[in-house]
């Protein structure tokens, strides 16, 4: 599968093109990095240095590929971290120019904008614009419970409630939805959970609840869940493989005692992830 990924990118650590490209590789897949920005390490240091890349250098780069005659052979696009609108502009119309070159790619849009705790970090007008612009255009959405209640409206404090949430946002288009970093009335003490929602079913994975919040872990997740629900064709599968492997890294971080996902040390779980933590089906 080739994967046109257009995100963030850091010298030092995993976020963004950087956590996502190594997983999907190692999973024998091709991808494109594209970068918007280039920092030596992500924000949640609190100082950072590096250029956030124009609008319209990044549009270059794709057109670039697209010289190449090579873009309608990507099977999907994915992006993260969207930091104004014309950024998103840009993206939507790579997503266009991919699709109507091939019609049978698709667009997964990890919606960051925010989480419990934090509230809203992206700037004023983003939430709204990746809500009423973006995510109806994607085919498979990848945002946290926080995310997925601003998207739908509406609050989350059982698993039905959730499945009630999802349905709200899979009608204003994308038909696969992952839900990471469920806490719900429902969700086990000292667990959390991962949802996977697709016209298929609704499946869940419990795992317990690592002490650690490392920066990244959604940018591999969506990358992740991207490139297993395509080869695969199964959300449940998908979702399986994607939180297994997910938390396997997780665990090496916990182990190495840093702060950067231990994505190298992980690598072999990455390309070939261990059913500890089976899917059970919702609906």
């Amino acid at each position: 599968m080739k994967i046109l990924s257009i995100q963030s990118s850091v010298a030092y650590g995993y976020v963004g093109n950087s956590a996502a490209a190594f997983p999907l590789q190692r999973l024998g897949h091709e991808v494109w990095p594209v970068l918007t920005v280039h920092f030596s390490n992500h924000t949640g240091y609190g100082a950072w240095r590096g250029p956030l890349l124009a609008p319209a250098d990044v549009a270059d780069v794709i057109t670039g590929i697209e010289d190449r005659g090579v873009l309608g052979t990507a099977d999907a696009v994915l992006s993260g971290y969207q930091g104004d609108p014309a950024m998103g502009a840009v993206i939507l119309d790579a997503v266009d120019r991919v699709k109507s070159l091939n019609p049978d790619a698709v667009y997964c849009c990890d919606p960051v904008m925010g989480d419990v705790g934090r509230g809203m970090f992206v700037r004023p007008g983003i939430p709204e614009y990746l809500r009423d612009t973006v995510v109806p255009r994607a085919d498979i959405v990848t945002p946290n419970q926080f995310e997925l209640e601003f998207l739908a409206g509406r609050t989350t404090n059982t698993v039905d409630d959730l499945l009630a949430a999802v349905d709200v946002v899979r009608e204003t288009g994308p038909r696969h939805v992952l839900v990471t970093s469920v806490l719900h009335g429902d969700v086990p003490k000292g667990s959390l959970e991962v949802v996977a929602v697709s016209d298929e079913g609704a499946w869940a994975v419990t795992t317990p609840l690592l002490p650690i919040s490392p920066n990244g872990g959604g940018d591999v997740t969506a990358a992740l869940y991207l490139a297993h629900l395509r080869t695969t064709g199964s959300p449940e599968t998908a979702l399986e493989r994607t939180t297994n492997a997910v938390f396997a890294v997780y665990e090496a971080t916990l182990t190495a005692g840093t702060r950067e996902l231990q994505l190298i040390a992980a690598q072999d779980t990455i390309a070939h992830p261990q059913t500890r933590f089976a899917a059970r089906q919702l609906r």
